[in-house]
């Protein structure tokens, strides 16, 4: 298991295997390598340096759909962390 957190610092879940959970226990995403996509199939983001972040021009990408795992119990939130400067072109990952 490994916490993340969004670019702008706030703590978001973990990933555990090649999902991606929020803290409540919510299957909200599939890593395809350092991607993520939702269950929907949309990209919903990437990590960099260790943070969640969205590029802007990957927003239009897909995969295949897949049915999330069933909600589990959630785990004890994480304090967040200073955030980062915006990079051009990125905007921070969307909240859950």
């Amino acid at each position: 298991m490994e916490w993340l957190w969004t670019w702008s610092g706030k703590s978001f879940g973990f990933k555990e295997d090649d999902n991606l959970w929020t803290h409540d226990g919510r299957h909200v995403g599939r890593f395809h390598g350092e991607e993520i996509y939702s269950p929907g199939g949309s990209y919903l983001g990437e990590i960099r340096n260790k943070r969640l972040i969205t590029k802007k021009s990957k927003k239009s990408i897909k995969r295949d759909p897949f049915p999330p795992y069933a909600n589990r119990v959630g785990q004890v939130n994480h304090l967040d962390y200073v955030g980062n400067v915006m990079v051009s072109g990125y905007e921070d990952f969307p909240k859950p």
